[in-house]
C-alpha cells in the first residue's frame, strides 16, 4: 500500500510479461499499477531489511560469545570459583 508521502511520477519500461502481470495483480487487488510495482518494492527493501538485521545480530552474537569466552576465567576467578572450561559458552 502506498504511504502518504509526496509521490513522484516516472517512467518505467518493462517486460511484456511483468507488465501484464502488474496489470492482472492491480486488477485482482483494485488498485493501480503504480501501487502494484511500489508494493513490490518495499517487499523487496522490507526483505533486505531483515536479512541485513539478522547478519548484524550473527556479527555481535558472536562477537559477544567471543567476549564470554574471553572473560569466562577472570568472571569464576572475581566470583572465587573453580574455573572450569565447561563453563565457556
Amino acid at each position: 500500500m502506498v504511504s502518504n508521502k509526496a509521490l513522484r511520477e516516472i517512467t518505467v519500461s518493462l517486460p511484456d510479461d511483468l507488465l501484464n502481470y502488474a496489470d492482472q495483480r492491480a486488477k485482482e487487488l483494485n488498485t493501480s499499477r503504480s501501487e502494484v510495482i511500489s508494493d513490490a518494492l518495499s517487499t523487496i527493501r522490507a526483505s533486505e531489511d531483515d536479512r541485513r538485521a539478522a547478519e548484524g545480530y550473527q556479527y555481535f552474537a558472536a562477537e559477544a560469545s567471543d567476549f564470554a569466552n574471553a572473560t569466562a576465567r577472570m568472571v569464576a576467578e572475581s566470583w572465587d570459583e573453580d574455573f572450569s572450561p565447561n563453563m565457556i559458552l
